[in-house]
């Protein structure tokens, strides 16, 4: 059974004239004729009955008919869906992002794509950089925002703004109400810090500035979650480290002790947030994602004050 077919006998079923319906369908009468015999022939039944005056449908074509109709209805909607999808105007694209990503990037994009195509569908999942590469290589996430351009060659990848680090330390902490911190005092201080692979860039900036001040950090907790770490600083006096979104956040959050942002400076720890997503990549939902994000540049991220004139004074 062809597809023609089933159009042929619906342009039959609707007209009850064979003239008319060859015309509609740009065929010659012959040529309809012979379709709907074929037709008939497959299915084994009589659809069409005609006599010289009049042209109808058998009990068996009126309920193939309504068949008919749904199975031309199923395929213009696949058709149409599959256009769509190629397009990029339809679909599903799964976004991974860590937190600065999800305050400054995340919500200006979905305005973005949701007013311009409003059939994706976009999934979300808070991650730090590392489990995001590692979703993205394994095809589980279509896009990444992360810290620090990813060194492997599988990704691609656009800058999108610099972020800074800030301290971050309980209410209780000597720290707590300071407008700011030289990097070094980090010495006589125990801190949290994280796995490396949990947050590459982020690790590399903080140990690069703990170089640049001639120290070495004293690490009393590994913890890999970041409200984790809040929570740890909030009744021990450890110092640990976030963006300044974060910290920010963190700070100003009510529900009993929080911890409470201190800026470092002399040097300033800083890292770059990127948006990454497969080289290889070929969906073309992906690079409407990325554009949404392009096109809600600039982003409104909180500003940073060195306080080191202040603290001077």
């Amino acid at each position: 059974m062809e597809l023609r077919h089933l159009v042929s006998f619906l342009a039959i079923a609707e007209e009850l004239h064979f003239g008319r319906a060859a015309a509609r369908l740009h065929l010659s009468q012959p040529s309809l004729s012979q379709q709907l015999q074929r037709l008939e022939r497959n299915l084994g039944v009589e659809l069409v009955a005609r006599t010289s005056h009049d042209v109808r449908l058998t009990a068996a074509g009126k309920a193939f008919e309504v068949e008919a109709r749904t199975i031309i209805s199923q395929m213009r909607k696949a058709t149409h869906t599959a256009r769509e999808v190629a397009a990029g105007r339809t679909g599903v694209v799964r976004v991974g992002y860590n937190f600065p990503g999800g305050q400054h990037v995340v919500p200006a994009a979905l305005a973005k794509m949701s007013a311009e195509y409003p059939d994706v569908s976009v999934t979300l999942v808070e991650q730090r950089t590392g489990p995001q590469l590692s979703a993205l290589s394994s095809g589980e996430l279509d896009v990444a925002i992360v810290y620090g351009r990813p060194s492997s060659p599988g990704f691609a990848s656009r800058r999108l703004f610099r972020v800074p680090l800030v301290a971050v330390v309980g209410h209780g902490h000597s720290w707590a109400g300071r407008g700011g911190i030289p990097f070094g005092e980090l010495a006589r201080q125990q801190c949290v810090l994280f796995a490396r692979e949990k947050s590459p860039a982020m690790y590399d900036a903080i140990q690069a500035a703990a170089e640049t001040s001639g120290i070495t950090l004293s690490v009393a907790h590994e913890v890999d979650d970041p409200s984790a770490t809040a929570i740890v600083v909030s009744v021990k006096p450890l110092v640990g480290f976030a963006s300044v979104t974060r910290g920010l956040h963190i700070g100003s959050a009510g529900g009993g002790p929080r911890p409470t942002p201190v800026q470092l400076y002399d040097p300033v720890p800083t890292l770059d947030l990127y948006v990454v997503w497969r080289a290889a990549n070929t969906a073309p939902l992906v690079d409407v994602f990325v554009e949404c994000i392009e096109s809600a540049r600039p982003f409104q991220i909180p500003a940073y004050r060195t306080p080191e004139s202040r603290v001077r004074r």
